[in-house]
C-alpha cells in the first residue's frame, strides 16, 4: 500500500464520493445488522483481514458468514465511526484509501464493552456497476477490552 500522500491524483470527485461511501456503507451495514448488504459492497474475489488471529476472508460467501456469524453470535450491538479519509493513490479503474476508525462493541457474553481505535486500509476497483471494495485491513493503535488481543499495528514511524 503506498504511504506517501500524492497532491495530484487521476481521480473525479465523484468518484471520491463513491469510493468514501463504500467505507461509510461498511459502517451503516455493520452497524444495523446487515451482513448480506455489507458483503455486496465487496467484489467477488475480496479479501478481508480483520487482524492476525483470524484467517483471511476470501470473497463475498466467506465474509457475508463472518459476519453473519460475528453479528448474530458475539456483538448485540456495534457503532463504527471513520474519518479522516484520504485516497492514497488512484486511476480509473482502481484506488487505495485509508481512514481512521473507531469502533465500540456491546457482546453477547461479557458485559465490558469492546472499544478499538484504529483504521482501515482499502483497495478498490471499478466494476460495470460502479466501484467495489478489493481488499479491506483492519489496524489497531489502541484497544480496552476489545475481543482480540492481537491486531495488525499502524506501522507507526
Amino acid at each position: 500500500m503506498t504511504t506517501n500522500i500524492p497532491n495530484d491524483l487521476t481521480i473525479t470527485p465523484n468518484d471520491r464520493i463513491a469510493i468514501e461511501d463504500l467505507m461509510k456503507k461498511y459502517c451503516y451495514f455493520f452497524d444495523r445488522n446487515m451482513p448480506k448488504e455489507l458483503s455486496e459492497l465487496f467484489a467477488i474475489d475480496a479479501v478481508v483481514d480483520y487482524g492476525p488471529e483470524v484467517d483471511n476472508l476470501n470473497g463475498q460467501d466467506q465474509i457475508f458468514e463472518m459476519v453473519s456469524k460475528g453479528l448474530s453470535t458475539t456483538f448485540t450491538a456495534t457503532s463504527h465511526h471513520i474519518s479522516n479519509f484520504l485516497i492514497l493513490s488512484a486511476d480509473a479503474e482502481t484506488a487505495t484509501s485509508s481512514c481512521y476508525l473507531y469502533a465500540w462493541h456491546r457482546y453477547r457474553n461479557k458485559s465490558e464493552i469492546g472499544h478499538l481505535w484504529g483504521g482501515y486500509q482499502s483497495e478498490f476497483k471499478r466494476t460495470k456497476s460502479g466501484w467495489v471494495i478489493k481488499s479491506l485491513r483492519l489496524y489497531a493503535v489502541s484497544t480496552i477490552d476489545f475481543h482480540r488481543d492481537t491486531m495488525h499495528s499502524i506501522n507507526r514511524n
